[in-house]
């Protein structure tokens, strides 16, 4: 979707375009990302975690709770063990390296770099940007997956080999902090799988 305004309207415009079919899988990823699964391979894991009826969406990393604080990510829910998959980045210096957040399994919101998830669920998802979002992209998985989850569906993170050709900076991206807060705004933390 060249020339969209966000990542948001890219998103909304090119799934209004495409009109796929209620069981068709619909993938949102960066453009810096290797899949480095055989093809078949790799359709076989989406279509095994896709096709259980109360999957939302799938991706390589996410948490099973997000805390006050509402970053996926968080250091001390790590140590807690509450991360789930892994991805492969690239440092500073151009040397790969894995981050292993956990071992897959369901989650209540996942990282960005690729989401997967059925058609129709989807379309039971807000795809356009929040009028209290700022910028053109940040925060977009927490909002899109966590709407899946507040449906009652159940978010996985799968054993994906993805490499990502970046580290995520966050230095100089005021519009992610500032979303992060209208996101804290609109919720109860925290949000979390029930054990």
């Amino acid at each position: 979707m060249s020339g969209a305004k966000s990542l948001f309207a890219a998103y909304q415009g090119a799934f209004e375009k495409l009109n796929p079919s209620d069981d068709d899988v619909v993938i949102f990823c960066h453009d810096d990302i290797e899949i480095r699964e055989n093809p078949q391979e790799f359709r076989n894991k989406l279509s095994e975690a896709l096709n259980l009826p109360e999957t939302g969406f799938v991706g390589p990393a996410g948490t099973t709770f997000l805390g006050e604080n509402a970053v996926w990510w968080d250091q001390d829910v790590w140590v807690a063990g509450k991360h789930r998959g892994k991805v492969s980045h690239i440092n500073k210096n151009g040397a790969e390296y894995l981050t292993f957040y956990g071992n897959p399994g369901d989650v209540v919101v996942l990282d960005g770099l690729f989401l997967a998830a059925k058609a129709k669920t989807v379309r039971e998802v807000d795809l356009s940007k929040p009028e209290d979002f700022e910028g053109t992209w940040d925060f977009y998985d927490i909002h899109y997956t966590s709407q899946a989850f507040f449906k009652g569906y159940t978010n996985k993170a799968i054993s994906l080999d993805i490499l990502h050709n970046s580290r995520g900076e966050l230095v100089g991206r005021d519009s992610w902090h500032k979303n992060r807060e209208a996101f804290i705004k609109k919720n109860k933390f925290p949000i979390k799988l029930e054990d």
